[in-house]
């Protein structure tokens, strides 16, 4: 596929990602594997585009402060461990299986967006923390998140709504620097394994960089429902093409 092409394909992820809080790394690796590029190659490049995209927009939701750095400190710390082996056992799954996981773990987070949330928060308005029920998510989110190339967000959007009862815009925020945390901790795990080219991930992270900052503007011109329901179709997309790609005959 044409470079620019494929940048601007990468942009529109950008900007539609960014504004449910995943950053885009599920999209940019479908668009990179459909474009011809190995499922490892195309997740250390999709991490590469998170880091400069989800940096950008965590720049522009700090602004507005929507951003919860208690919940940055706490799961952040966790997801950039398992992250980071997660990339770095990447080389010993073939292609095809870790198109299936992708799809898998995509899937299941379109189900949960769909699921009505409950607007119920303690005495002093903070979310409340099932540490029991966190802590495993936050370390198999961080974990998968880093060996397929994807943001993160994709688990965390849902269980910071659905769990932690956060308001979406916030959870939005919040999520966007998650995001950067674990995209640049699996992304040293890939490179680690030595799944990236320079050349062509730069101009993709310069598009990547556009979108987040376009993104992070467009999110505050959306009511809750309706990020919700894009975060939902968006990842029940992604889950189907990557299944289609996974079992593509030669």
């Amino acid at each position: 596929m044409n470079i620019f092409l494929l940048s601007l394909i990468i942009l529109v992820i950008a900007v539609l990602m960014t504004m449910t809080g995943r950053g885009g790394g599920n999209f940019y690796v479908l668009a990179l594997v459909f474009s011809g590029i190995s499922m490892h190659e195309a997740a250390t490049t999709g991490q590469f585009i998170l880091i400069i995209s989800s940096l950008a927009a965590t720049i522009s939701f700090g602004k507005r402060k929507v951003t919860d750095w208690k919940l940055v400190l706490f799961i952040g710390s966790i997801c950039m461990v398992s992250a980071f082996f997660g990339g770095m056992l990447s080389g010993m799954f073939q292609d095809k299986w870790l198109k299936i996981i992708f799809a898998i773990f995509i899937f299941l987070a379109s189900l949960l967006m769909l699921k009505p949330g409950s607007k119920e928060k303690d005495s002093t308005g903070a979310p409340k923390m099932n540490y029991f029920l966190v802590v495993p998510v936050v370390l198999l989110t961080g974990f998968v998140s880093g060996m397929v190339g994807i943001s993160g967000g994709s688990f965390l959007v849902p269980l910071m709504i659905l769990v932690l009862r956060v308001p979406v815009h916030v959870a939005v925020g919040t999520s966007t620097t998650l995001v950067l945390i674990t995209a640049s901790s699996g992304f040293l795990g890939h490179l680690s394994s030595g799944h990236f080219d320079y050349r062509m991930a730069l101009p993709l992270a310069v598009a990547g960089l556009v979108g987040g900052i376009l993104g992070a503007r467009l999110t505050f011109k959306l009511k809750a429902n309706r990020i919700k329901l894009l975060f939902a179709v968006t990842s029940l997309i992604a889950a189907i093409l990557m299944l289609v790609s996974a079992f593509q005959i030669n």
